[in-house]
């Protein structure tokens, strides 16, 4: 942990990193939105969320950020991935995962998982 109560991803190589695994989440047929805030010194390559939902009996699926991602080196931004659940999609478990696609150091905090109605 960093003074800003972030964590600190050093990376050398392309990497991936489980930050949190939630058990019976209790969402069905809604928009879950796994959010956080990134921020990157001398990255070279890309970073981004990644989250992954397991349903019973039909396996896993992910969404990912990649029209949200950070590079370089940059300020705070506030990233976010949804995943949209049908009538009956009830996952049993939900992954949250950081991505670095390179070298550099990558900062994540205020990490959360949200979930609104669908529209």
């Amino acid at each position: 942990m960093t003074e800003d109560n972030a964590w600190a991803a050093s990376c050398t190589t392309a990497q991936t990193f489980r930050l949190f695994e939630v058990p019976n989440p209790g969402v069905e047929q809604c928009r879950v939105f796994y959010r956080a805030k990134l921020k990157s010194e001398g990255l070279v390559g890309r970073a981004y969320l990644e989250m992954w939902c397991q349903f019973p009996g039909r396996g896993e699926f992910f969404s990912r950020g990649l029209g949200n991602t950070i590079s370089g080196s940059s300020d705070w931004a506030t990233c976010q991935t949804p995943f949209f659940l049908k009538a009956g999609e009830r996952p049993d478990l939900i992954r949250l995962n950081l991505v670095v696609e390179g070298r550099g150091k990558v900062f994540i905090k205020d990490v959360e998982l949200t979930a609104a109605p669908s529209n």
